[in-house]
């Protein structure tokens, strides 16, 4: 698939880079204020919780959805691109290639040739502890690299699980539909990956898309149309849903948007914490809590067995247990999961300084974000905005640095150079929006919309997803509540059920 525009016609922001390394710096915090709020015990106090704030897997799930959509290797910031010659090595569909690669028979060494399983099973790695359970690593060579079908997803230990977790999801579905429909062989693989992949679509549209842009941009997105839909026990209601109303995506070739790509979808830089709880082993506290690079300021350690860094076999006591990251169904204030940071225009303190097998060079996350968006030739926000049909923020509500309750007053983006004046960066504009309307709950209009709309364009445009084949398709029942240790209870299917289901025998 091709990289592509939305906005073909709009002028293309112009900054200096000495502007955009300003800005870059603002948007980094403080190390200490890192420690003030991202204690990251599940028990921490309701500052930084909030009624409505996004669990804190939802901030890795979004990783795992990129890399499933996006691969670039072709950009670089130190030129100028051209998005629309760009090339994207993923297809833009929401279709594990990420996981499941170029299948069993072209890439033989991500699937167990064992007795029974014939290339249709996921190799698996190592047992790691997590807490009072076991968690799972990825399977890996004798130098320790994942064997994965995206090498990114051993990035860090946070998506290297999720990774793995979507491995299991597979396997059990491979098992299920073996007892349910009697398949073998090829047949038996490609139902249970269809059912894989639906079910991982579903959750992308029904769980992960909500919560960042919103009830209310869904609906007006993918309106739900009620049908009636006739069962071996006759009529029963059901629901289909209607062409969606993309007003500035036009799914009749998949693109990926460069607008979305280098600006809209980078909002979970944002909600990044700078250390994350991933276990409940409280034999010993340094066990507990991870920074997801860096030094542990616990502990003082640095390399594996103090952080999250990835790409490479992970310390046995780097097991995650997943409450601690999705909503599992928590029977006390206790059990809730850690939140991400907030939507805003801030970045921890550790992505100000990238690890070496992360960045070499540009080692500042802001900086290589807003560098890429000029290199891009992208659009300010407010000219995206004003095409829209939104009112664009005022500049002297655009403002940059920690939230109120830690300084008295914050900075606008006219004080970091007098070119961003009704000039914002868009990567900058959409995570100020989320602040500035939602309190960084949700993406604002912007970015809520440009992200709505490309997920689900993309997801329409593939002819062989639940929305085009089985537009009234619900997850399987079975899937829903399986698990002998866990049940649902809700009906409903999101992350948590996906993970009781993979994890269900373990």
């Amino acid at each position: 698939g091709r990289f592509g525009r939305l906005f073909r016609n709009l002028p293309v922001l112009s900054h200096s880079e000495e502007a955009l390394n300003t800005l870059a710096s603002a948007m980094v915090t403080k190390a200490e204020e890192d420690l003030q709020l991202g204690g990251a015990d599940p028990e921490e106090t309701e500052t930084n919780r909030g009624e409505h704030m996004i669990p804190a897997g939802y901030t890795y799930l979004g990783q795992f959805i990129d890399h499933d959509l996006t691969f670039d290797p072709a950009s670089s910031l130190e030129r100028q691109n051209d998005p629309d010659a760009l090339v994207n090595f993923r297809t833009p569909a929401f279709d594990l290639d990420n996981v499941y690669g170029r299948g069993p028979s072209d890439q033989p060494y991500l699937y167990d040739q064992g007795e029974g399983s014939k290339g249709l099973l996921f190799l698996l790695g190592d047992e790691m502890k997590a807490g009072p359970s076991t968690s799972y690593d990825l399977p890996r060579n004798t130098q320790g690299r994942a064997l994965i079908g995206d090498p990114r997803n051993d990035e860090n230990g946070i998506v290297s699980q999720l990774q793995g977790v979507m491995l299991r999801f597979h396997n059990r579905m491979v098992e299920h539909v073996r007892i349910e429909r009697g398949l073998t062989g090829d047949d038996l693989f490609k139902e249970a990956q269809r059912l894989v992949r639906w079910h991982y679509q579903w959750v992308v549209v029904h769980d992960f898309l909500p919560r960042m842009v919103g009830n209310e941009m869904m609906a007006a997105v993918l309106p739900e149309t009620p049908i009636a839909a006739y069962g071996q026990n006759g009529a029963s209601a059901g629901a289909s849903y209607a062409r969606p109303n993309l007003r500035f995506y036009h799914p009749d070739h998949a693109f990926m948007p460069v607008e979305f790509a280098v600006a809209a979808y980078r909002f979970g830089h944002s909600m990044i914490r700078p250390i994350y709880s991933i276990n409940g082993d409280f034999d010993n506290a340094t066990k507990k809590r991870k920074t997801i690079f860096g030094e542990n300021p616990e502990t003082k350690e640095k390399g594996p067995s103090g952080n999250l860094t990835g790409f490479g076999r992970p310390t046995m006591n780097h097991g995650i247990e997943w409450k601690y990251f999705f909503e599992m169904g928590a029977t006390s204030a206790g059990d809730l999961p850690q939140p991400a940071y907030r939507i805003d225009q801030q970045l921890v303190n550790a992505l100000g300084d990238l690890p070496d097998p992360i960045a070499i060079a540009n080692k500042s996350l802001a900086r290589r974000n807003l560098i890429r968006g000029l290199r891009m030739g992208l659009p300010s926000g407010q000219t995206v905005a004003r095409k829209m049909g939104f009112a664009p923020i005022r500049d002297a509500d655009l403002l940059v640095g920690p939230h109120p309750d830690k300084v008295d007053k914050r900075p606008s983006i006219t004080d970091m150079g007098s070119e961003f004046r009704d000039n914002a960066p868009l990567w900058y504009y959409i995570l100020r929006e989320a602040e500035y309307y939602h309190q960084g709950m949700q993406l604002g209009p912007v970015g809520g919309t440009i992200v709505a709309e490309t997920f689900v364009g993309l997801l329409y445009e593939d002819r062989l997803s639940y929305l085009r084949v089985e537009p009234t398709w619900k997850p399987d029942p079975y899937v829903v509540t399986s698990g002998r240790k866990f049940k649902s209870g809700t009906g409903s299917f999101g992350m948590p059920e996906l993970i009781r289901f993979a994890l269900a025998d373990e």
